[in-house]
């Protein structure tokens, strides 16, 4: 069975704008300090003292944080605690008060990964045009259109490394409800009542009414493999994992391991994605980082 963590390496070549407007809130470092500041020199950046550098990140967005940690030893342990003052303040200012208040991030413990969590949510950007990504900015509502299939994309593909992420249907599932994986090529809407996920060689899709795998326009099997499976529940949480370095696709459902759904992904950036028809069903997905064995 696989747990998940809030691990994950943040791939990051220097300080970003945000992060050099920061360290200009210290009026008493200009010019050459300044610049050793930011270059992560040893003569002010391991001197500073920890509660002036939270102070400071406090100011920074997310892409400068991970940045940051990256500066030198003594930046990267003072953003180390992962539910400090600096990751809480910038929960506090990108997420909202319904995500940070409801069981939405229950399965997170801590600030930094309820930011990563909003940073790999669903797109508002790359989906249908009858759905909507909700003020909690984790929740896709389906708007009622007839004779439509519409799904979205997570704002953050994989092409390496191994993922974990939670999805869960908050209303009726109607005749068809898959979730999967997707390429950008993917279409994320289509005429009709279709399993829009896996009608190509785009996308990957469980098809959470009849239990079907869906690939290539073809049923791949039943998932999971088992006598009188059951029937998905509204409000259940399913995990999926996806591993591109095994290139396999597989899913939990209250962390019950149900096995691997698909292998021989191919290597190329695979996003989340779900697909819906039931008009003003909704479908909530939360990332959660890499998966752990055990």
């Amino acid at each position: 069975m696989s747990g998940a963590g809030a691990g994950g390496g943040v791939q990051s070549a220097g300080l970003g704008a945000g992060a050099a407007a920061a360290a200009g809130c210290c009026s008493s470092l200009s010019g050459a300090g300044s610049a050793a500041l930011l270059g992560g020199g040893s003569a002010i950046a391991g001197r500073l003292p920890s509660r002036v550098l939270e102070h400071i990140f406090s100011y920074l967005e997310l892409a400068d944080l991970m940045n940051c940690s990256h500066v030198c030893w003594h930046w990267y342990n003072c953003l180390a605690d992962e539910n400090s003052e600096v990751w809480r303040s910038l929960c506090a200012r990108l997420l909202s008060e319904e995500a940070l208040r409801s069981d939405i991030l229950c399965n997170l413990s801590s600030y930094k990964t309820k930011l990563k969590s909003f940073q790999h949510a669903l797109s508002s950007h790359d989906c249908s045009r009858n759905v909507y990504i909700k003020k909690n900015g984790f929740t896709l509502h389906r708007n009622p259109i007839a004779q439509s299939t519409d799904g979205a994309r997570g704002k953050i593909g994989f092409s390496e490394g191994r993922h974990a992420w939670e999805i869960w249907w908050e209303g009726p599932l109607g005749t068809v409800a898959v979730i999967g994986i997707a390429t950008k090529r993917a279409p994320m809407q289509c005429q009709g009542y279709v399993a829009l996920l896996g009608s190509d060689d785009q996308s990957w899709g469980w098809n959470l009414v009849d239990n079907n795998l869906l690939h290539n326009g073809e049923v791949n099997g039943n998932f999971p493999q088992c006598n009188n499976a059951p029937k998905y529940q509204i409000g259940e949480r399913i995990r999926v994992i996806l591993d591109m370095d095994d290139k396999t696709l597989a899913f939990e459902r209250g962390f019950e391991f149900l096995g691997v759904a698909f292998r021989g992904l191919p290597k190329t950036c695979l996003f989340p994605a779900v697909s819906a028809v039931y008009g003003n069903t909704e479908v909530t997905m939360v990332y959660l980082g890499r998966p752990l064995d055990g």
